[in-house]
């Protein structure tokens, strides 16, 4: 639980919710959301949830499926029994034998965590595999 002590919220195994949640408390999806999540606590995805939309938070255990963007400030687990499809941006990502990770994952380092903002701002950054590149794009401004 996060430091603000809020109870975690439950989405239950027959529950379907089509919409956005924000939250600052820990949240549990046993059922279906085609939505968005935003929550300053841990988002798990359980063995029969499902998640279709854009979930933001600082950790994240998954055992269900996903679908969407993915954006974990910090560590994201994903069972063995997960099937993740979209984009994904993580610090740390655990992953067991068994996942299914059909995604582009940007991995970024502790000094990097302020680059959610600008992924925020301009979603397409954040799916692709540029960040590597800034230094060779550099390179390649000072020769030309």
């Amino acid at each position: 639980m996060n430091d603000t002590g809020a109870q975690p919220n439950r989405i239950g195994k027959n529950t379907k919710i089509k919409g956005d949640i924000i939250s600052e408390a820990d949240f549990r999806i046993d059922g279906k959301l085609d939505g968005n999540v935003k929550t300053s606590g841990k988002v798990v995805i359980g063995k029969d949830g499902y998640i279709h939309g854009k979930v933001e938070c600082v950790n994240a255990d998954i055992e269900g499926n996903f679908n969407g963007e993915l954006q974990v400030s910090e560590l994201l687990t994903l069972k063995s029994s997960a099937v993740i499809e979209g984009t994904v941006s993580v610090a740390k990502l655990a992953v067991e034998p068994g996942a299914t990770f059909n995604a582009n994952c940007n991995m970024k380092g502790k000094g990097e965590s302020s680059v959610k903002t600008g992924s925020e701002q301009n979603p397409t950054k954040s799916s692709s595999f540029k960040a590597p590149l800034r230094g060779n794009s550099n390179e390649a401004a000072k020769t030309t």
